[in-house]
């Protein structure tokens, strides 16, 4: 749903950034997710420090990704600044769409982003959008519900294993399923989750020579298992499930297991939002063996569309929403373990915030995706849930909706891999590939 917050100007006041000439009204896209929806509630110390006021655009992901996309590309000018990730950063930087920002404060020490981040936000070393939080995936799940299963979750657990809980935690008549993972079509959607999750089964997107592999065992092993343990143990509809219904499914107790972004956390064990805050257990992603685990590697970033006429005023907020004092902000009004996570090395130095259950656990995951090496088998591509090509998410988006057809029991899994292969092969073709 599009939602538009007004933050009124607040008193003006010196900032350790410096004041532009004169205040701006910044327009910013974002997604409406947690951190993001905290973050607009503390943009008035923002206006305090420098005169601009913000005015939100705050989308469904899917809607964000498409809506930035195409004011970016046609020089639409809607946004001043935008929210976007990994995917589009590099590509867009190289095109010349973002401003670069080579020229943050002293400060704001841009060397303190965790390299992960810093490295997938760049094109040829310069940092083109700054992260507002970094994430990894992996295993929430309801310790309560696994001791009375008679299990033990591995600090490391395989997909067997996963699906042996799932069974054993689900309970119909409760309304407990025993999982919930991602279904909903979408490139960043469903088909990130699958993407990820195909990794650790063996499966790539493309081979060495950008020939589309659908048609692979590894990816028939990887929709086959996650259908079949959905359909066991997971919730009706959840081919059309994303992040929020997943989360909110979650807080409500009637998920035994959810693999998801390590920001989650945060949402799960706060008891003011979750029914199940005191009984949540961490794990790494699952594998299958064969050398890869199935968590990804993102961050929504805050990055500067070349075209904005406001960019000093711009930068500003930028440097405000991503630095060190804004951490401190959130976790004065907050607590700690509501901060934004993944981003900055000197957050995971801070005993404050390496008392947090979950701190650890998101730090090992994400340093633990490796998006220059993410498949068993070669591929030519550099990312973890995607490749990053400037035709992937057209591709992608068409796959992830075939995909969810197939666990909606619309048409087979051996259909809707036939699909994406042709769906993925006459696109490459198309492009030159």
């Amino acid at each position: 749903m599009n939602t538009t917050i007004r933050v009124l100007m607040g008193a003006t006041a010196l900032s350790a950034v410096a004041l532009t000439a004169q205040a701006e009204t910044l327009t910013i896209a974002t997604v409406n997710n947690g951190d993001m929806i905290r973050m607009q509630g503390l943009t008035d110390d923002f206006t305090a420090k420098t005169g601009h006021t913000v005015e939100w655009v705050t989308l469904e992901e899917n809607v964000l990704r498409q809506r930035v996309t195409t004011d970016i590309s046609t020089k639409g000018g809607a946004f001043d600044i935008m929210t976007i990730g990994m995917y589009e950063t590099p590509i867009w930087g190289a095109n010349g769409w973002l401003v670069p920002l080579d020229n943050l404060s002293e400060e704001y020490d841009v060397d303190d982003i965790l390299p992960a981040m810093a490295g997938g936000l760049s094109h040829d070393g310069t940092l083109f959008a700054a992260p507002f939080y970094g994430e990894s995936s992996m295993i929430m799940y309801r310790t309560d519900l696994m001791e009375a299963a008679g299990l033990e979750m591995p600090d490391a657990p395989t997909w067997d294993f996963i699906r042996e809980a799932a069974a054993a935690m689900t309970d119909r008549d409760a309304e407990i399923n025993g999982i919930c993972l991602r279904g909903k079509a979408g490139w960043g959607e469903g088909g990130a989750f699958i993407t990820a999750m195909s990794n650790s089964f063996g499966a790539r997107w493309f081979d060495m020579d950008w020939k589309a592999q659908f048609d692979t065992q590894p990816w028939a092993d990887t929709l086959n298992f996650y259908k079949g343990m959905m359909d066991e143990s997971g919730p009706a509809g959840y081919a059309t499930n994303g992040f929020n219904e997943n989360l909110s499914l979650f807080q409500q107790g009637k998920c035994g297991m959810w693999i998801d972004a390590t920001v989650a956390a945060s949402f799960v064990t706060n008891p003011d939002d979750s029914t199940v805050a005191d009984s949540v257990g961490f794990a790494l992603a699952p594998d299958t063996g064969l050398g890869k685990r199935s968590n990804w590697l993102w961050a929504w970033a805050l990055a500067i569309p070349a075209g904005t006429q406001k960019q000093d005023a711009a930068v500003e907020f930028v440097e405000w929403a991503t630095s060190k004092s804004y951490i401190d902000l959130v976790a004065a009004n907050e607590g700690w373990a509501n901060v934004p996570p993944g981003a900055r090395t000197s957050l995971y130095e801070n005993p404050n915030y390496q008392a947090v259950p979950f701190a650890q656990k998101t730090l090992d995951s994400i340093l633990s995706a490796d998006p220059n090496n993410s498949t068993v088998e070669p591929s030519p591509y550099v990312g973890v849930q995607f490749a990053a090509i400037p035709e992937f998410a057209g591709i992608a988006t068409d796959v992830s909706q075939e995909f969810s057809a197939a666990y909606a029991g619309q048409q087979t899994v051996e259909e809707a891999l036939a699909k994406a292969q042709a769906i993925t092969t006459d696109a490459m073709e198309a492009a030159g590939y």
